[in-house]
């Protein structure tokens, strides 16, 4: 029978410090990497250009060509969001961005701050012009992520920090409508009032099919995608899902409205927080689950656009990759990112306004399989499988919300394996380091005399 010494213990826990130490190493050093032009990994080749913006560690809009290369990059913006191309100018892309101000000044009395903008740039060209902006008294849930153009001078902003949703002319800077989130919906509802209450994340405004000239709008924390008429406000028999019923909807991205002229009426939606794509169906004046998309990979998608050719392209943030899937369910198209938000399939129309629905192209749900490839570059074998399998526990474990918030800030190779590897190395550290120190407090002869006596009277 094997005795336990010390030494043994120290070359146990020697190993899985050292082990733990080189899994996280590997993925710092290989993991995707986006915050400068040079490093921006090409893209597969496709028929047309493809845009996409991160908004986490590193804010940056990216444009490939058709061949896959970089065709344009800008980093200047510390976030950027919501993309669609310019209708008349298939170069040009419309979009929402954000600036951290860190100093204090006339913009910004107790730093950090916010400056939104709405933003317009040539691809071709590199020409750069702000559209409309708006400076914010903090950077806490204070960005615009998402604008959608109603016609050459009107533009609907999805705005977080006032939870509302208004309508500016771009040529007056007059807000001329205005929504707010308080006539519809209970302070009690959503997050802890004002601390991003609502998180209002996006905003369309439906240009056909029976709900022409509504805007569909996402209230993230409500669990909702509502419709709001300009005069009476929320269409309550068109709302799709309701706050904690995660079944339907857990704390989406980027609905996507599909008319009836395509196979409608429908809504494509990012359902984050339950780590899938997923569309319904509108049926006797009701929402109805038509189709369901997930890999082993997807990790809180943001964005989800059907494309003409029956293909949907979505930008999976935690699973650090934008991906095409096929009709059949399989990628057949992806790029690395860093955390991408959004993605624009540009000459397709914006979003999935060249798309028909699921029960159109008759698509099947994909419910499981494998991702496209080993997370953050793994390399595999038995030890990382042990790691990977404490990594799947944790994420079981936790609340969806909870695990994505720590990928959130964790550094950007920091994955299900490293969050794993971190944890066990820190935990035998300590362990090693707390008995070395009750070794050398016995070996000292010291002892520690219980506070409780019994008294024996």
């Amino acid at each position: 029978m094997a005795v336990v010494t010390r030494n043994r213990l120290r070359l146990g826990l020697a190993i899985l410090v050292v082990v733990s130490a080189a899994i996280v190493a590997s993925a710092a050093g290989s993991g995707p990497e986006t915050g400068s032009a040079d490093v921006v990994p090409d893209a597969p080749p496709t028929e047309n250009h493809t845009v996409v913006t991160e908004s986490g560690r590193a804010g940056t809009i990216t444009a490939y060509a058709p061949d896959g290369d970089v065709r344009y990059y800008n980093n200047s913006r510390t976030k950027y969001f919501d993309v669609d191309p310019v209708e008349g100018e298939p170069m040009t892309v419309e979009y929402a961005a954000t600036d951290t101000i860190h100093t204090a000044g006339p913009t910004c009395g107790e730093p950090p701050c916010a400056r939104n903008v709405i933003e317009r740039a040539n691809l071709s060209t590199g020409d750069v012009e702000v559209v409309y902006e708006r400076y914010d008294y903090t950077e806490n849930a204070a960005e615009w992520h998402d604008s959608t153009r109603i016609n050459e001078t009107r533009v609907a902003v999805a705005d977080i920090v006032d939870d509302q949703v208004f309508v500016v002319n771009t040529e007056t800077e007059i807000v001329e409508w205005l929504w707010d989130a308080q006539s519809d919906f209970a302070l009690e509802s959503g997050h802890s009032f004002p601390n991003d209450w609502t998180h209002i994340n996006d905003v369309e405004y439906v240009e056909r099919g029976e709900m022409a000239g509504r805007i569909m709008v996402s209230v993230r924390n409500q669990d909702q995608v509502v419709f709001l008429d300009r005069d009476e406000g929320v269409l309550e028999n068109w709302t799709l899902g309701s706050e904690n019923e995660y079944d339907t909807l857990h704390e989406q991205h980027n609905p996507d409205y599909i008319p009836e002229s395509r196979g409608g009426p429908a809504i494509l939606v990012a359902d984050s927080e339950n780590g899938r794509i997923v569309e319904f169906q509108r049926e006797d004046g009701e929402w109805a689950q038509s189709w369901e998309w997930q890999d082993d990979q997807v990790q809180w998608p943001r964005d989800a656009d059907r494309l003409p050719n029956g293909n949907t392209l979505i930008t999976d943030s935690h699973g650090k990759r934008v991906i095409e899937v096929n009709q059949s369910g399989d990628i057949v198209w992806e790029v690395e990112s860093t955390m991408p938000y959004d993605a624009e399939r540009l000459e397709t129309g914006a979003e999935s306004a060249g798309g028909e629905s699921a029960v159109a192209l008759g698509l099947d749900s994909r419910t499981g399989g494998e991702g496209g490839g080993d997370e953050n570059g793994g390399s595999g074998g038995i030890e990382l499988d042990v790691y990977a399998f404490l990594g799947e526990m944790a994420e079981s474990i936790l609340p969806h919300r909870i695990y994505n918030a720590l990928i959130f800030v964790a550094p950007v190779w920091v994955g299900e394996r490293e969050a794993a590897a971190i944890g066990v190395g820190v935990l035998a550290a300590l362990t090693w380091i707390g008995l070395e120190a009750v070794w050398r407090i016995r070996d000292a002869g010291v002892t520690v005399q219980s506070p409780i006596r019994r008294d024996r009277k």
